[in-house]
């Protein structure tokens, strides 16, 4: 079985150390093994759970969702429904922030049709009147 040093890890992964370290704190990786030597060490299965966390987290699944989806993994009496439970709730995060951008998107739009004032000063551009009329 191959055996990685933390740096080796995550440059095989794609992430920080600092974030490898982070997930260990957060319990979503186990701490590593040890060698006699002392040196810390990650083998093949925490490669593939790290594997396992960038790709869940690029499907938009937070680090709590990804430590429920690895719980489930690992626990005897899950099945693929709740897995699939989990999924569908996320489908529906993503679905409302699509919604959401979408009209972030139409009033942007909005907004710099409106704004032909490439001229005028900046106190007097009606984006910036609309984001402050908001915060007031």
């Amino acid at each position: 079985m191959e055996h990685f040093k933390v740096g080796e890890i995550a440059e095989k992964v794609g992430i920080n150390v600092e974030t490898l370290r982070y997930y260990e704190k957060i319990k979503i990786m186990p701490k590593p093994k040890r060698k006699e030597s002392r040196y810390r060490y990650y083998d093949e299965m925490d490669l593939r759970r790290l594997l396992f966390i960038k790709r869940a987290k690029e499907l938009g699944f937070t680090l709590k969702e990804i430590k429920e989806l690895l719980n489930l993994k690992i626990e005897s009496t899950a099945t693929c429904g709740d897995i699939k439970h989990l999924a569908e709730h996320k489908l529906t995060d993503v679905e409302e922030r699509i919604k959401d951008l979408k009209n972030i998107k139409n009033v942007l739009i909005k907004l710099i049709d409106q704004c032909v004032c490439e001229e005028v000063s900046s106190e007097e551009c009606p984006i910036l009147e609309v984001i402050e009329q908001n915060i007031k």
